[in-house]
């Protein structure tokens, strides 16, 4: 009797899943980063800007590596939810089980994973929103432009949301990339799980105060400039074409 082929669809697209998961949440990780320079100053969120413009690698600003970046984080985010949304309940009756299996379970892991697919949900209309943004108008980035968009485009309740939806589906994919491919794995695993999942809510609290201060700081200078659309901000230390 010949021997069934595997198939190996179901790991390959989990292995996909993964890896566009590990890559996004290290680019959320850093874009919050970067994002609260303007916590520093204007002068130091300007720089980080024109460093993705590709000022210091060319000697001039190409807002156009901008759209290719986010176009880039887009093809993965497809991707990754393209990939995800398969393991989704698609209906009232998987919903419904679901629901009474975390109710009755109590179980924190799959309450994490509830929480994942909601904010999954979330940053699946807010997040393509803001990626459509970064590739249509990639010269609308920095102190002035990035605060012009914020307050005066109303966009600050939507970046709350996706901040709060994108920090915590980064971080809890991540812990559950590190259960999956077993670097909670020691002497005691259950030790070695509560910290890893203390480290997460500590990086999720953290990430999301920081995200949270950077967007108060665009709306501080939002709303005491009195911005013309389309103003720049004029480095007083950098001979360039202002943002």
């Amino acid at each position: 009797m010949k021997n069934k082929k595997i198939d190996k669809t179901p790991a390959i697209l989990d292995f996909i899943q993964s890896s566009t998961g590990l890559i996004l949440g290290v680019f959320i990780m850093g874009h919050i980063l970067f994002e609260s320079s303007i916590l520093i100053s204007n002068e130091m969120m300007y720089r980080v800007t024109i460093m993705f413009e590709g000022y210091y690698f060319f000697g001039e600003t190409y807002p156009g590596i901008i759209s290719f970046l986010a176009g880039a984080i887009s093809i993965i985010f497809i991707l990754h939810a393209g990939v995800a949304l398969k393991k989704f309940p698609n209906n009232y009756r998987q919903h419904k089980i679901m629901r009474n299996h975390v109710l009755q379970m109590k179980h924190e892991d799959t309450s994490l994973w509830v929480v994942q697919i909601m904010t999954g949900f979330i940053m699946l209309f807010i997040g393509s929103v803001h990626l459509y943004t970064m590739m249509a108008e990639p010269s609308n980035i920095g102190p002035f432009a990035s605060s012009y968009r914020v307050v005066h485009e109303h966009m600050a309740p939507l970046y709350f949301l996706l901040l709060l939806s994108v920090v915590s589906h980064a971080f809890i994919g991540l812990y559950r990339l590190a259960m999956k491919w077993g670097f909670m794995e020691s002497r005691n695993t259950k030790v070695s799980r509560r910290r890893f999942k203390l480290l997460m809510k500590s990086l999720i609290v953290i990430y999301i105060v920081v995200g949270s201060l950077s967007l108060m700081k665009y709306i501080y200078i939002g709303y005491t400039n009195d911005f013309e659309p389309g103003t720049r901000y004029k480095s007083t230390i950098i001979n360039l074409k202002a943002h």
